[in-house]
């Protein structure tokens, strides 16, 4: 019998390349809007992808999260955010303290500045259509979460945090790695995008406490499962006497189909933004 010389999956895949190349968008690839990532990454997350971002307690990890469902939302992707720690009213605010470069405080007790209160109009003319659904997470867990997902039709799904989908059921790890090989079947069930934090809260017992692939623990799930695994480090955390307040390293641990290493960021905290040191305006 004759060899199939079908190789039309092969075609349609250099197709996609030339068509990309010529300045068509890619329909796989949803950009985190952080230009040094998205370019280390190939231009960023990719449908079927589990992403996992990990990080000391206060490292920011939400807040980042937060601006990549915004960012990828931006571009036009259909995306949720999901939050096990946050309401939504929070959530919003955070929003747009990233967004108007204000502070939440003054979200909170009433802008009084002339400034502040044109930013924050301004930012939420530019969300009104490329906003991303905020939630928190449901609570029956990664099975409820499922169902939820089953007929979304969406590119990008950002949860707050990992550990918020544990239910307690069996030991912490053995439930963590449970809910990450799920997730990773979800993501690709789904085909979309999964982006989830992870809490490190054990690096302060060691002299370099920039997160590994073992801190995260979970007996190693998130090591072998996720296509990327990104984490936080700003040692001006752990070391006041330096002037380096904001400056942030975004460590690319693991890409699958990449080159790993960093990318420099910075962190307003006062306004919960993380900008990228090479392109700092969006």
């Amino acid at each position: 019998m004759a060899r199939s010389t079908d190789i039309s999956p092969l075609s349609k895949v250099l197709a996609r390349a030339d068509a990309i190349a010529d300045g068509a968008p890619s329909a796989d690839t949803i950009p985190t809007g952080f230009l040094s990532l998205d370019r280390m990454l190939g231009g960023g997350m990719r449908r079927g992808d589990l992403i996992v971002l990990g990080g000391d307690v206060g490292s920011g990890k939400s807040a980042f999260a937060l601006a990549v469902a915004m960012r990828a939302a931006q571009d036009k992707r259909r995306v949720t955010f999901l939050s096990g720690e946050m309401s939504t009213d929070r959530l919003h605010e955070r929003a747009l303290a990233i967004e108007g470069r204000v502070r939440v405080d003054d979200l909170r007790s009433g802008i009084q500045n002339d400034v502040a209160r044109a930013s924050v109009g301004a930012a939420v003319v530019r969300l009104r259509d490329t906003f991303p659904q905020l939630d928190i997470l449901p609570s029956g867990g990664i099975a409820a979460l499922a169902g939820d997902l089953e007929d979304a039709k969406l590119d990008l799904v950002v949860i707050d945090s990992l550990q918020s989908l544990a239910r307690g059921t069996r030991s912490n790890d053995e439930e963590l790695a449970d809910v990450v090989r799920r997730l990773k079947t979800l993501a690709m069930e789904q085909q979309l995008a999964i982006f989830t934090t992870a809490q490190l809260p054990h690096l302060t017992a060691r002299d370099d406490r920039r997160p590994t692939l073992d801190d995260f623990g979970a007996l190693g799930a998130v090591k072998h499962h996720a296509d990327i695994v990104l984490a936080l480090f700003r040692e001006d955390m752990y070391d006041r006497r330096r002037e380096i307040e904001g400056a942030t390293e975004l460590l690319v641990r693991k890409n699958r189909n990449g080159s790993t290493g960093y990318v420099d960021l910075y962190f307003y905290s006062q306004w919960m933004r993380f900008e990228d040191m090479l392109d700092p305006d969006r």
